[in-house]
């Protein structure tokens, strides 16, 4: 177990070790590592997302998302970072996935400083995170450290670049059709 776990606040719906967020209630795991800075990462959303959603929805899949601030040296002001912070703030207003879709739509490209704090809390309005508490969350980076534990923890998993899926702990390829057939494999 890292050395962060303890000391850590994770948001809410973060998986039983808090280095993800746990969507959905099925007996088959299903960990996705994204980077919300990673081009690819979007790509993958984009081709696999109604997949994982209707597993999920079907009762399936447990989709732990992992946030990472893998490509931080890409951008000026850490927005990988910045971003997956947020993600744990919409989190905890109950519209992570709604926002982590909202943030691949209006991806920054690499090299450059990434949305501001400002545009991350725009972006959370327009998912239905109008509370001040998002907005707060966002500007005062309350999930920095989270941030920095999840990717501590997908590194020490093996985890070496984004996307990268696994399936009950084993990795597949991150394309819609090898993760549904590898939970078929695995649910039986």
């Amino acid at each position: 177990m890292s050395r962060w776990s303890r000391r850590v606040r994770a948001p809410a719906g973060a998986s039983e070790s808090g280095d993800g967020i746990a969507v959905g209630v099925g007996p088959v795991t299903v960990d996705a590592y994204l980077d919300l800075l990673c081009p690819f990462c979007r790509m993958f959303e984009q081709a696999s997302g109604p997949t994982l959603d209707k597993l999920v929805a079907d009762g399936v899949i447990t989709l732990v998302y992992h946030p990472m601030g893998f490509l931080d040296g890409l951008s000026t002001t850490r927005y990988s970072s910045r971003a997956s912070a947020a993600s744990g703030c919409a989190s905890d207003g109950g519209r992570f996935v709604q926002y982590t879709y909202a943030l691949f739509a209006n991806q920054p490209p690499e090299g450059g400083p990434g949305l501001t704090n400002d545009e991350l809390v725009e972006i959370g309005v327009m998912t239905g995170l109008v509370e001040p508490s998002f907005a707060a969350c966002v500007l005062s980076g309350a999930y920095l450290d989270w941030t920095a534990y999840l990717t501590e923890a997908a590194i020490e998993r093996g985890v070496s670049g984004t996307p990268a899926v696994l399936v009950e702990g084993v990795p597949v390829p991150a394309n819609p059709r090898t993760i549904a057939a590898a939970v078929a494999a695995v649910a039986g």
